[in-house]
């Protein structure tokens, strides 16, 4: 019975540390052997060493060869046996490196770490999310959970945990209770109504493994925000509420900014001027500008064109003679 609970016991260890000590007992052993069977050309047990590991290894540097015929014989065994095993040694080691990466791709592998960011679901929003936290905080781990994805995205200190997010297995494999913030964006593929219930449902698993970490939630309706914030969220982020501002505010200065007015009230209670463009930066590009007027003590925030407003243009737009600066 000891026997056989050795036994068990030794088959639980992984497969490549098994083959591993089997390779060194034989090292060892054939090292022994050969310094006893040929004493003159090998001097001592480690010369009878490094022949068998160079021998078993298949490298052969012929710096020590055996010269009797129990000696050859000897290295025949080794070769037979040892080389076997060294050869399922490194096809063990390379299978576990492939299976390992693969399980990582595939979200399979705990997150270990500590003080990370969690961001539950994958959309645009979230993608962006993570671009933007790169910019701010580059050293900081960010572990992404969704049941979608069959592969995680390749970006650099993200590390993807696929599964349910209100489910406490998937939570503990993104080490929730070492957490310092989570963020829960709403499903794309459900309903507001849908995507909202599930969302609250998260945050409640979320606050049950972990009450102190920092929880910003998106929620798409109203009726849902009362929910949100009894299930603990630190944050509530009501995009319909946000985006219809946002989209308000925008025609609002569309439709101020379009009397021909050299300073104008915006409702966001900021003066804006409209400057023309330099000769000097005619053509540059927005950033370029953006930077230029910085450096005189003025915020440019958009561009002024014949047919509207421009708040915000990307960083690469060409500015053209005829367009205007918006600036504080």
């Amino acid at each position: 019975m000891k026997s056989n609970r050795i036994f068990i016991s030794w088959l639980r260890w992984p497969l490549f540390i098994r083959i591993g000590l089997i390779i060194l007992f034989l090292v060892l052993l054939f090292g022994q052997i050969i310094y006893l069977l040929e004493p003159k050309q090998f001097t001592s047990v480690f010369e009878g060493i490094w022949w068998a590991v160079v021998t078993v290894s298949t490298v052969g540097y012929g710096d020590y060869v055996p010269h009797t015929p129990l000696g050859q014989v000897a290295g025949m065994l080794l070769i037979l046996i040892g080389a076997s095993f060294v050869t399922a040694y490194f096809a063990t080691l390379s299978a576990a490196a492939f299976s390992k990466q693969h399980r990582y791709i595939e979200g399979k592998v705990a997150y270990k770490g500590r003080s990370h960011v969690i961001i539950i679901g994958w959309n645009e929003k979230s993608n962006r999310l993570l671009r933007e936290l790169q910019l701010a905080a580059p050293s900081k781990t960010v572990v992404l959970i969704d049941e979608t994805l069959k592969e995680g995205p390749l970006i650099e200190n993200v590390h993807f945990i696929r599964g349910h997010a209100a489910d406490d297995e998937t939570l503990k494999r993104a080490n929730i209770t070492e957490a310092d913030t989570v963020m829960v964006t709403a499903d794309q593929y459900k309903s507001e109504a849908e995507a909202d219930m599930l969302s609250v449902l998260i945050l409640l698993s979320v606050k049950g493994l972990n009450p102190l970490a920092y929880c910003i939630v998106e929620i798409l309706t109203d009726r849902f925000v009362t929910n949100a914030e009894r299930a603990g969220a630190n944050k509530i982020i009501g995009t319909s509420q946000l985006l219809s501002r946002v989209m308000l505010e925008h025609y609002r200065v569309k439709l101020q900014l379009s009397k021909p007015q050299s300073l104008i009230e915006l409702t966001l209670d900021k003066k804006v001027r409209l400057i023309s463009v330099p000769s000097e930066l005619q053509g540059a590009a927005y950033k370029t500008c953006v930077l230029y007027f910085l450096d005189h003590n003025t915020t440019i925030i958009g561009i002024q064109k014949e047919e509207g407003p421009m708040i915000t243009p990307p960083l690469s737009y060409k500015v053209l003679e005829t367009d205007q600066f918006l600036a504080l």
